[in-house]
């Protein structure tokens, strides 16, 4: 369990950083003029584990703060992500239990 539990830090932690980035490239597009990263890809990597990386660089960088379809859209992907990893952490407890 605990391998898994590793596993999954360091995952969210890699996308975490990668939605960062993300945000602040899409923060500079939008600035700029220039082209923008989809907001797909920004609740994909959200999805997958980089949800913290991206609330903070909502914070940070005051992006996608006001846009209500995109929170609402995000904050589902929050706990859809939590739901997963829960289970996935159950599953891996499970499988470590001593049977009777």
């Amino acid at each position: 369990m605990l391998t898994t539990l590793l596993i999954l830090l360091v995952l969210s932690l890699l996308a975490s950083l990668l939605s960062l980035l993300l945000y602040k490239k899409d923060k500079t597009a939008a600035i700029r003029g220039t082209w923008r990263t989809r907001e797909r890809t920004l609740h994909i990597i959200a999805l997958c584990g980089g949800w913290p990386g991206a609330l903070l660089a909502q914070r940070v960088f005051r992006h996608k703060t006001k846009d209500q379809p995109f929170r609402i859209l995000f904050w589902c992907t929050v706990a859809l992500h939590l739901i997963f990893a829960v289970s996935i952490l159950y599953l891996a407890f499970l499988a470590t239990r001593p049977t009777p």
